[in-house]
């Protein structure tokens, strides 16, 4: 049996194509090769399978229309030019999938819309209604309102947490580079990684920054297989009929681990702390070995400013973040309560503080946390 026919038996899959892969070296749209994209997708689609695409491009395909030659290093001009490419980029995908029959709907997201569980649940019933309806959706940061704050950063990882968020069986990156090599792949010697099975697969290797006009790299690429919790392809666009084919072109990274909740994925990889809650040893054993809740018996400390409802970082008496969580007190709330009992402070403040600081459901654990300098 292939190690890769996963991806070609995959009933739904998400593919990403960064913005090398669909825009000229100028900045402007392709149309060439958003076409020959489209064709391996409505393939696909024949074929019977579900595809959902997650495309950048939004922010290069304005730099040419704004007499822009590189990606610009503000936020201001970046959603400008966002704004204007975004609506060219959805109108060409939509005439060219209009070649097969297929109808496209645009889903534009920010980490706030992971981040907040309302959010997070409406546009999971939006994409799986598109699919429902036969639709191809077009996922992408929206980058015209996403402040530095709220960012995804790259749309490998938002690929990734689109695949939890579809319940994919697979996950296709198209890059500008064949596969994963361990080194430039334009020096001597570099050598193509055929297949990753997990961290030691990865010893050594140099992972390069991003390019010309995207955000990402093969660092953004790794962290998004390793975080998808499904079957991962990476390669180049002019491969993707292979990769969906499940034929040994680029990198296969197998599934690394039980895939998690789509929930903590989200705590994890598309929120970040808005304040830090300090935790005592005791605390932290509970919270991190226990899998506890954690009570204001074991907080020590408040760092930051948060409201209730926000994700907030949890760290130990060296400053090392070992966990974050939705909180359910205001910082301004938490000095008061923290060393007492939740029995204590039901008696003494009401019975509305029986309760913990943040609930073991709303808590995820966070490998290789930060130390607070």
């Amino acid at each position: 049996m292939s190690t890769r026919k996963a991806i070609a038996e995959a009933r739904r899959i998400v593919v990403k194509a960064g913005s090398s892969s669909l825009t000229t070296p100028q900045g402007t749209i392709d149309g060439d090769r958003i076409d020959a994209l489209v064709d391996v997708l409505a393939a696909r689609r024949a074929a019977g399978g579900e595809v959902v695409f997650v495309s950048s491009g939004a922010i290069a395909a304005g730099l040419g229309p704004l007499g822009l030659t590189r990606r610009p290093p503000d936020l201001a001009t970046q959603q400008a030019a966002a704004s204007v490419g975004q609506g060219l980029l959805v109108a060409r995908y939509t005439s060219s999938f209009a070649r097969y029959g297929l109808a496209v709907g645009q889903v534009l997201l920010t980490a706030d819309d992971m981040m907040r569980r309302s959010h997070h649940r409406n546009a999971q019933r939006t994409l799986s209604k598109l699919l429902d309806l036969a639709m191809v959706p077009i996922v992408n940061e929206n980058d015209t309102v996403a402040t530095d704050e709220i960012r995804f950063g790259d749309n490998d990882r938002l690929a990734a947490l689109v695949a939890h968020l579809t319940r994919a069986d697979a996950l296709v990156l198209l890059s500008d580079v064949d596969a994963l090599y361990t080194g430039d792949p334009r020096e001597p010697g570099a050598r193509r990684i055929d297949q990753v099975h997990g961290p030691g697969d990865l010893a050594g290797v140099e992972l390069g920054a991003s390019g010309r006009v995207g955000t990402g790299g093969m660092i953004t690429k790794v962290e998004a297989a390793r975080i998808a919790g499904v079957p991962v392809v990476l390669t180049n666009a002019a491969q993707a009929a292979q990769a969906l084919a499940g034929e040994p072109v680029g990198t296969y990274f197998h599934p690394q681990g039980a895939r998690r909740s789509t929930r903590h994925l989200w705590l994890a990889h598309a929120t970040t702390g808005h304040g830090r809650v300090v935790l005592d040893p005791g605390a932290v054993e509970a919270v991190v070995r226990r899998g506890k809740s954690l009570l204001p018996a074991g907080v020590t400390g408040v760092r930051g400013e948060f409201a209730a409802g926000d994700p907030v970082d949890l760290c130990g008496d060296d400053g090392r973040v070992v966990a974050r969580g939705l909180v359910n007190y205001d910082a301004g709330e938490i000095p008061e309560l923290m060393g007492r009992s939740t029995r204590w402070l039901a008696r003494e403040l009401g019975p509305e503080y029986e309760r913990e600081i943040i609930h073991r459901d709303d808590l995820v654990i966070l490998e290789g946390g930060a130390r607070d300098e």
